[in-house]
């Protein structure tokens, strides 16, 4: 099949898999005529969610909206399949694979096992899955290095911090989830060591691999109750790693005089109610969207492989978002520290670790 011209981001795209296999995209519509060249009008692309549902304000709604960019770009038929509990997850993807469709995208963990299943019984289906990694011949996986925009946030928060107190929790113990906590408290680590301050940031023990987890992504009340109890020690600005249950802080934090808010996958600026504005400091950002838009470019483009994304601050892959309406907040020095931090990581100088990174990420700190 004849490459199209595209425009292309700067993702670096790393090798975490030994074997990558080139797969043909699968058309779900009329072939082409004979004799002719196929568009990105005859194929096709089915997105399974994962129990967070399609309006996650997380990867979810993010993946979605870049095969949305790529149904703009390559003129292919998108669908997602909405998943709005654990029973609906294996039953999505073979729906997802009984469409015809030559890419099926999954999102989340807890799509890994069948997603490792379906793509071991089609091996001419391009499959990709966002936030974990499955090892298959036709599998990408979509992951982000976020401890390193963690790291930036965490030193903001520290640097912004009135009380010197910062928390920190999840919605479950999990690669995706501890990966922003490793960088966060790192972040406040450095915030300490180069201002000789002592700032604590509860809710998570990096060296223990262990903190203040919900339990689930989507109760609220949960995250509120969690993040009011972190308030009531002092925090006064505070990262929830945990979905939806994340609305939870931005709705203590709205009560709360003086208490701030780092989201986390997308802009919570831009996603959430607009009542949480005001309380929103910064987010750690995933851009999902341009990973989807580019998987789909290479399927089109007979080019697939299962060479993972991995998403970094030197790529454009994670970055931390505007300070937006608490610009005021962030003192003109503190924030030319942390684009400095941000130059060092990119040039490798300053490397952030986690056990949690994906595979080629990190090392440590330095």
């Amino acid at each position: 099949m004849p490459r199209r011209t595209r425009n292309r981001s700067r993702w670096a795209v790393a090798a975490g898999v030994a074997v990558a296999a080139s797969v043909a995209l699968v058309g779900c519509q009329a072939a082409p005529d004979a004799g002719g060249e196929a568009s990105g009008g005859d194929v096709c692309a089915r997105m399974v969610t994962n129990s967070g549902g399609l309006e996650d304000r997380s990867f979810n709604q993010s993946s979605w909206e870049g095969l949305q960019q790529a149904e703009d770009e390559f003129g292919i038929e998108a669908e997602a399949l909405v998943s709005t509990g654990e029973t609906d997850l294996a039953p999505n993807v073979q729906q997802a694979v009984d469409s015809g469709c030559g890419l099926v995208v999954t999102v989340g963990w807890e799509l890994a096992e069948a997603t490792a299943d379906q793509a071991s019984k089609h091996p001419e289906i391009a499959f990709a899955i966002v936030d974990e990694t499955v090892e298959a011949d036709n599998v990408k996986p979509v992951v982000f290095d976020t401890a390193q925009a963690a790291f930036l946030a965490g030193y903001l928060a520290a640097g912004v911090s009135k009380t010197g107190v910062v928390a920190t929790f999840g919605g479950g113990n999990q690669p995706p989830v501890t990966l922003f906590m490793d960088g966060f408290v790192d972040g406040v680590a450095a915030y300490n060591e180069a201002h000789g301050t002592q700032v604590r940031a509860l809710g998570w023990d990096k060296a223990a691999q262990d903190g203040a987890f919900t339990g689930d992504f989507e109760d609220v009340n949960k995250g509120k109750v969690l993040a009011e109890g972190f308030i009531d020690q002092g925090a006064d600005v505070i990262l929830p790693v945990a979905g939806q249950v994340g609305e939870g802080a931005t709705a203590a934090a709205v009560e709360r005089a003086g208490v701030s808010v780092i989201w986390v996958d997308s802009d919570g600026y831009e996603t959430l109610s607009a009542e949480y504005r005001p309380v929103l400091l910064t987010s750690v950002l995933k851009n999902t969207q341009q990973a989807m838009v580019e998987i789909v470019g290479d399927v089109v483009d007979d080019a697939f492989t299962n060479e993972p994304f991995i998403g970094t601050l030197e790529n454009g892959g994670v970055e931390i978002a505007p300070y937006h309406e608490l610009a005021g907040l962030v003192p003109p020095e503190l924030d030319a520290e942390i684009e400095a931090l941000r130059q060092r990581i990119i040039s490798g100088d300053l490397v952030v670790e986690s056990p949690s990174a994906p595979s080629g990420g990190s090392a440590a700190v330095g």
